[in-house]
């Protein structure tokens, strides 16, 4: 493929990984920070990327703080803001989307805290019409750290469009880069948001020093959780068995790179949530989706026990320990049984 003009919107770690990744595919990009001043640290320091420590930022990045210069010209544009914010950067980017639409890739993983929608409904909600069958889902087991030291990376692209999907991919598929594509991004984007749930969960356990067993457990009944959700959400449930449920699973559950999961093990050493939030500068998406995925699952009837007894956790002030004591302790039930009503309503 020759190279063309992409534009990044989030130079945070991921926006600035993939804007590596793309650029040494060959493209032309622009990466749009939202800081005046880091856009400026950017283009001064190529060599000390805040979020990426030991990465340089390639020679065809051009980051920028106006958003209108960014994607002007752009073939492809892809999204790589918090979960939180996509809604704001969007309103601000409509009035600057050129006549034509051209695919936009989403890469934030979460559900929006206030109104519960995934973030394929926040930019159905915001984009005109013409642009939704331009819209594709990227999500799997990636560490941006990892993605811009440029080691090897399976990911999934999801679309409605198989055609799109197949376009997309080449800007991004390559030798350390593996893109697969799927269809159903409904499953694509739970397993991307829950992952972070559970994620804070196993932790927690491991902040508590409650061995190997339970985090096996933790990660293997909050599939099922993840599962349960998304098929009643109208998700595939093959989808949870791959890259973008299962593989983001294990990743973000046993690594301490996940921020998530750092803070779950903080939780579970007793400290307390707003000091552990206020020493990242980073998003711990697991707090908005935990409080979301449990209204969701709630307005469903879904059972989803772990990520009941984060929340209570969380934002109702349980030890952590007492609520490792209730998943525990519940009714008793199969698992064939419970794996087979992937709805939750019954069992």
């Amino acid at each position: 493929m020759d190279g063309f003009q992409v534009a990044v919107i989030g130079a945070g770690g991921w926006g600035t990984a993939l804007a590596n990744l793309l650029a040494d595919n060959g493209h032309r990009v622009t990466l749009w920070a939202r800081r005046r001043e880091f856009a400026q640290q950017l283009i001064l320091a190529r060599e000390n990327i805040t979020y990426l420590p030991g990465v340089a930022l390639a020679q065809r990045v051009r980051p920028t703080a106006e958003l209108d210069e960014a994607i002007k010209t752009a073939r492809l544009i892809v999204l790589a803001t918090p979960a939180q914010a996509l809604r704001s950067v969007l309103r601000r980017l409509v009035s600057f989307l050129p006549a034509e639409p051209v695919p936009i890739v989403n890469t934030s993983k979460g559900l929006e805290e206030n109104t519960l929608a995934r973030m394929s409904q926040v930019l159905t909600q915001e984009l005109p019409p013409a642009w939704h069958r331009q819209l594709l889902f990227l999500s799997g087991p990636n560490f941006a750290a990892e993605v811009g030291q440029g080691l090897p990376t399976a990911t999934v692209l999801a679309c409605a469009d198989q055609r799109v999907a197949d376009w997309v991919r080449d800007f991004f598929m390559c030798e350390r880069f593996r893109v697969y594509t799927n269809p159903d991004i409904v499953g694509v984007e739970l397993g991307g948001a829950i992952k972070n749930v559970i994620a804070m969960a196993v932790g927690i356990a491991d902040g508590l020093a409650l061995g190997h067993n339970t985090r096996a457990a933790l990660i293997t009944r909050g599939l099922a959780e993840m599962t349960r959700l998304g098929v009643a959400l109208g998700a595939n449930s093959h989808t949870f068995a791959g890259l973008a449920g299962l593989g983001d699973l294990v990743l973000t559950c046993t690594s301490n790179l996940s921020r998530n999961y750092r803070a779950g093990v903080a939780l579970g050493e007793g400290r307390q949530l707003d000091e552990i939030l206020g020493e990242t500068q980073m998003v711990v998406e697991g707090v908005f989706t935990t409080a979301a995925a449990r209204a969701l699952a709630e307005r469903q009837r879904v059972r989803m026990p772990i990520t009941e007894e984060l929340h209570r956790v969380l934002f109702e002030g349980k030890p952590p320990r007492a609520g490792v004591k209730c998943l525990m302790r519940r009714h008793r039930t199969g698992e064939v049984d419970d794996l087979s009503t992937l709805a939750g309503l019954s069992g």
